[in-house]
């Protein structure tokens, strides 16, 4: 990639030609997709294969914050990597490990709504993405710029960090609406990582914004399915 290329297209989107805005939003939203659908085949691999029930039994069996806390450098990582790299395999390997990290943190959620909730995870994953077609709409309707979000966003997910962790050290449930309040962080998450693919990424990041907006359909996905879960108790 030449240096012209890269001082011309590392500039934010909204200063960009229409046609490199379309394309821009165009590679987004199929690298999402198929970050979705490389996600749902792990999954479903994992599963099929017998595996996921041995990957859930060791997470379960281990210290809950030693997970978290290997989620949350991995997850660090992948955004840093994909967000500063100019090289393009480096932007995928970090989109490909947070997908594959997403799909093993997932597993013992999934495992045990499956064995628990019959049809759940289906219901979760339509809420969910009708949920996400919604947000994306009115961002794309309206132009509005949500950026001022995200201030109270990352506010509200070290808060939950820390409701997380005092409740993985102190034994405390975390009930119904802390998952309701999750969800709602999810949706402003959903509704600034969109305005930023119109407003504010530059137009060679199209691989970390598909990473942003994965990260908070994967947000919604847990917490709308962890509230379908709670219904059925």
């Amino acid at each position: 990639m030449s240096d012209a290329y890269v001082s011309t297209f590392d500039r934010p989107i909204i200063e960009q030609s229409e046609q490199v805005r379309a394309r821009f939003i165009v590679r987004t939203y199929g690298h999402l997709f198929g970050a979705i659908a490389a996600f749902v085949l792990i999954e479903v691999g994992l599963f099929q294969s017998g595996m996921a029930r041995q990957i859930a039994e060791a997470m379960l069996g281990t210290s809950w914050l030693l997970v978290l806390g290997a989620f949350m450098v991995v997850s660090w990582l992948a955004s840093r990597f994909a967000g500063t790299s100019n090289s393009m395999p480096v932007q995928y390997a970090a989109l490909g490990g947070f997908v594959l990290a997403e799909a093993l943190i997932f597993v013992p959620l999934l495992y045990i709504a499956d064995a628990t909730a019959p049809g759940v995870i289906a219901s979760a994953a339509v809420v969910t993405l009708a949920g996400f077609g919604g947000l994306t709409t009115i961002v794309f309707w309206t132009r509005k710029d949500f950026s001022f979000m995200g201030a109270a966003i990352k506010f509200a997910m070290v808060g939950a960090l820390l409701a997380i962790l005092g409740g993985a050290l102190f034994g405390f449930h975390l009930g119904t609406w802390f998952s309701v309040g999750m969800v709602v962080v999810a949706g402003m998450a959903i509704l600034h990582d969109t305005s930023n693919v119109l407003h504010h990424f530059p137009a060679n990041r199209h691989v970390a914004a598909s990473l942003q907006l994965f990260a908070s359909v994967a947000l919604m996905f847990w917490y709308v399915l962890r509230l379908f879960m709670s219904s059925r108790d």
